[in-house]
C-alpha cells in the first residue's frame, strides 16, 4: 500500500482528551489557523475562526454550554458530571464559524476543522474535534455569546477545535469498518 507524510499523518491522528497544563506557542497556533484557511470552501472562504486561550473565557464557555446542555437527555450525564470539561482542559480552543448565506458552509467549516486537526498531528500538537459547544447556538441567549466570542453577525458556530500538548499516549486506531467502499469501473 502506498504511503507518505500526509498519509502516515491522517492514519496516526487521534482524538486527544487529555492535555498539559502549557499553552502551545504562537507560531505553532499559526500554522494550524493557516492550514485551516487553505481548505476547500465553494469558493467562498466564508469561514470565521475565534481563537480563546483565556482560562476564564474557557470556563464560562464549560459552564454555560454545560448549562445548556443539562435540557438534552443524551447529553445530561456529561452536563451533571462536575469534573467533565467539554474542552478537556485544553489551553487553546479555536471556534469554527461560517456565514449562515454561504452555499456549503457546514462543508467547507468541516473541511477547515479537519486541516487543523491534521496540521496539529503534523506539527505534534494533540486536538480534538469538539461539538459540545454548539448547544449554545440554540439558546435564547446565543446572540449575548456570539457577540461575546467577537463571532460576527450572519454567522454561526459550526464546530471547535481543542489544541494543547498531548498528556498521555496516543491510543492505536480501532480496526476499520470493513465492505465500506464499492467501486463503479
Amino acid at each position: 500500500m502506498l504511503t507518505n507524510e500526509t498519509l502516515s499523518t491522517i492514519k496516526n491522528r487521534r482524538s486527544i482528551r487529555n492535555f498539559k497544563n502549557k499553552q502551545i506557542k504562537d507560531e505553532e497556533l499559526q500554522a494550524v489557523l493557516n492550514a485551516g484557511t487553505y481548505a476547500p470552501s465553494a469558493n467562498e472562504q466564508a469561514w470565521h475562526f475565534t481563537v480563546i486561550q483565556n482560562k476564564e473565557l474557557l470556563a464560562w464557555l464549560n459552564f454555560e454550554a454545560k448549562e445548556i446542555a443539562k435540557q438534552y437527555e443524551p447529553l445530561q450525564d456529561l452536563a451533571n458530571n462536575e469534573r467533565f470539561n467539554i474542552f478537556y482542559n485544553a489551553p487553546t480552543v479555536i471556534l469554527v464559524s461560517g456565514e449562515e448565506k454561504a452555499i456549503a458552509i457546514e462543508s467547507d467549516c468541516a473541511a477547515a476543522t479537519q486541516n487543523m486537526l491534521l496540521a496539529a498531528e503534523s506539527i505534534g500538537l494533540g486536538s480534538c474535534w469538539i461539538g459540545f459547544v454548539l448547544v449554545m447556538s440554540g439558546s435564547p441567549k446565543a446572540k449575548e455569546y456570539l457577540k461575546k466570542l467577537g463571532v460576527p453577525d450572519g454567522y454561526k458556530p459550526y464546530a471547535s477545535v481543542a489544541l494543547g500538548y498531548k498528556n498521555a499516549e496516543v491510543s492505536i486506531a480501532p480496526p476499520r469498518k470493513l465492505n465500506v467502499i464499492n467501486y463503479i469501473k
